[in-house]
């Protein structure tokens, strides 16, 4: 028998009250990531993928479906949460937020083991933690504050809080966008590498796609509060097939050899989802007339695709296969 996933998102859907009605935030999203693997959630601003991170970290609580760490589901007891906040750290984009002003990098630190009542020396489980996450020699860190520090270092200092509980899971929101470009390099490396030398899994939420050059072993695609598209890097990079993928790879200045799509208007209210497929209205294969020249157009206005990726031109309609043989 197959040992389960580290994670497994199961057909979870989280809602919000708007003045619109009722927002579809994450609308049937279904996710799995094995242990030390890093997956890149990639999206528009509005598309879910915080509110997704959220509930995988316990923070959130879904109107359906369930998230289960080892194939245990979570469940939102305070015991329960407690033990799953140490197993899934969450890294915030902003580190100077995520730090109490008014305590030493070391409290900061320590105050997981602390909460956690993590066994061991306290002293020596921070100053590992530190060094491990390259503030180095930890002596001239834990006595500063946050605001002597730089925004990398202070992104280091958090890095450092989460792995000294040792997690399964870091769920990292947009963890370098906040930093100088000098530095998110460095940032990166550094959870590459502890997920090679430790394990941890990480999922990178990020409207970057050129970000999961540098970092990610899969991609996962969300517009409008649904996974689209899903492949390793290297298929979703080279060889995007959903039309959302390509427009936002197309303005990654890394790439070039992507021809430059440029998407009309926002991404819809997730309170008013356009019927059909959710991208239609914005897709340039469908305001090119191509869905049309492919005999998709109704299909796009009025069929919800659910296979990945989520895109009638790439998978047809039974109806319209059977049509063209």
């Amino acid at each position: 028998m197959n040992a389960p996933q580290l994670l497994e998102v199961r057909d979870v859907h989280v809602e919000f009250s708007s003045r619109h009605g009722t927002a579809r935030a994450v609308d049937g999203v279904s996710l799995q990531m094995g242990t030390g693997e890093v997956v890149a959630l990639v999206g528009e601003s509005g598309c879910g993928k915080t509110t997704l991170a959220r509930t995988i970290a316990g923070l959130q609580l879904p109107k359906s479906g369930e998230v289960l760490v080892r194939g245990v589901p979570l469940r939102h007891g305070r015991r329960e949460l407690r033990e799953h906040r140490r197993t899934a750290q969450l890294i915030f984009q902003d580190p100077t937020g995520a730090l109490n002003a008014r305590q030493t990098i070391y409290e900061a630190v320590a105050e997981g083991v602390r909460i956690q009542k993590v066994p061991g020396d306290e002293e020596q489980l921070v100053a590992d933690a530190l060094a491990s996450a390259g503030l180095r020699p930890p002596e001239r860190f834990v006595t500063r504050y946050p605001f002597e520090l730089s925004g990398g270092q202070r992104q280091r200092v958090v890095i450092a809080g989460a792995m000294v509980l040792e997690p399964d899971l870091l769920v990292a929101d947009e963890p370098v966008s906040s930093l100088d470009a000098s530095v998110r390099g460095e940032i990166l490396a550094l959870m590459l590498k502890l997920a090679r030398e430790t394990g941890v899994a990480i999922l990178v939420v990020t409207h970057d796609l050129g970000l999961a050059w540098n970092i990610a072993d899969r991609v996962a695609v969300m517009y409008l509060g649904r996974i689209v598209e899903e492949g390793t890097t290297e298929d979703i990079l080279i060889e995007p097939k959903h039309p959302y993928t390509q427009a936002l790879l197309s303005v990654v200045p890394e790439i070039e050899h992507v021809e430059q799509k440029i998407l009309s208007g926002e991404a819809p209210d997730p309170a008013r989802i356009p019927s059909g497929c959710r991208f239609h209205p914005r897709c340039p294969l469908f305001e090119s007339g191509e869905a049309a020249r492919l005999g998709i157009e109704k299909h796009c206005r009025e069929d919800d695709p659910l296979m990945l990726p989520a895109c009638h031109a790439v998978a047809p309609p039974a109806a319209v296969a059977m049509e063209s043989q």
